[in-house]
């Protein structure tokens, strides 16, 4: 188990993506997958109130909706909730009503009293940066959020952002989420770490495998017949560079009798700052090798090669 910043969350470093959950995973599928993450030791769990408005038929809250079944159904023990506000359709945005208007509909889509994490999802330049950290510290002061935190902030805005809650004497945020894994590195290296190192706060990235590039499914930039919704996202990364990796990674995973995916989650458990990276399933299937990434202990040479087979993308 590991502590997010410095928070009081313990958690698997593992954190299991609710993105899918509503959308590419319907109800029973989405409770198998939570209930084999939770058996295998899981109980660190993210989401959005957006979730999955960006699916057809959908509105947003899916996710939210179906983890909050789960929940009540199984009543599991010390499970974290990370969830997050301004990019639901009725809730866009980090105007101080919005924040707890959004807040309250999760609560009870959640089915909860408190959400243990409680990011900001995206920056908004409409709103002051003090009414959205002063609508966050009044969610922690009246009892409705534990912990907050940023996702996809500036470094410089977060930075910001700490500074007045610092000043406030409200809440300061325990964790950042950024974009980050073996072929997108440059941003959070040059920037995000060395903030979270400053303030001691966790990172959790999400696209640890790459919209599912870093599994080793895509060998080619062709995605004929491919028919995961995010075919075309990892299609990017489907280079001679990005291939080189995926061939570093395949070499390690054997030495370990693991997966592609495992090896990719683990480099990434292993760079600094980072406390859970966040990886989906979309099937029940797909979760034993999530799990086995948290407990994966790559060599030091082993992190040195992918460093190395991976440097163009720091360059990037």
């Amino acid at each position: 188990m590991t502590r997010i910043g410095r928070s009081e969350l313990d958690v698997l470093p593992l954190s299991l993506g609710g993105n899918v959950f509503g959308w590419t995973a319907d109800r029973d599928e989405s409770f198998a997958i939570l209930d084999a993450f939770h058996a295998g030791g899981g109980n660190f769990i993210d989401t959005a109130d957006s979730y999955s408005a960006f699916a057809p038929g959908n509105s947003g809250g899916e996710s939210e909706t179906l983890i909050g079944e789960w929940l009540a159904s199984r009543k599991p023990q010390n499970v974290v909730v990370a969830t997050k506000v301004s990019r639901h359709p009725e809730f866009l945005g980090l105007s101080a009503g919005n924040v707890r208007a959004a807040a309250e509909a999760s609560l009870t889509r959640l089915g909860v009293d408190t959400i243990d994490l409680y990011y900001a999802h995206f920056d908004d330049p409409e709103t002051p940066l003090e009414e959205a950290v002063g609508a966050f510290a009044d969610l922690v002061s009246d009892g409705l959020v534990r912990y907050t935190a940023l996702s996809n902030f500036e470094a410089d805005r977060a930075r910001s952002w700490i500074s007045l809650a610092q000043a406030g004497g409200g809440a300061v945020p325990v964790a950042l989420q950024p974009h980050y894994n073996l072929v997108h590195r440059r941003q959070v290296e040059q920037e995000t770490i060395p903030l979270a190192e400053e303030f001691d706060l966790g990172l959790v990235p999400y696209y640890g495998l790459a919209m599912g590039f870093l599994t080793g499914k895509y060998r080619s930039a062709d995605t004929a017949g491919q028919s995961s919704p995010r075919a075309k996202g990892a299609v990017q990364y489907a280079t001679p560079e990005g291939f080189a990796v995926i061939d570093a990674l395949e070499g390690i995973a054997a030495a370990h009798d693991a997966s592609i995916a495992s090896t990719a989650l683990a480099w990434l458990r292993a760079q600094p700052a980072v406390v859970a990276p966040i990886a989906s399933a979309s099937r029940v299937a797909q979760v034993d090798d999530l799990l086995a990434s948290a407990r994966l202990e790559l060599t030091v040479a082993e992190i040195a090669e992918l460093d190395r087979v991976s440097a163009w993308t720091a360059a990037r």
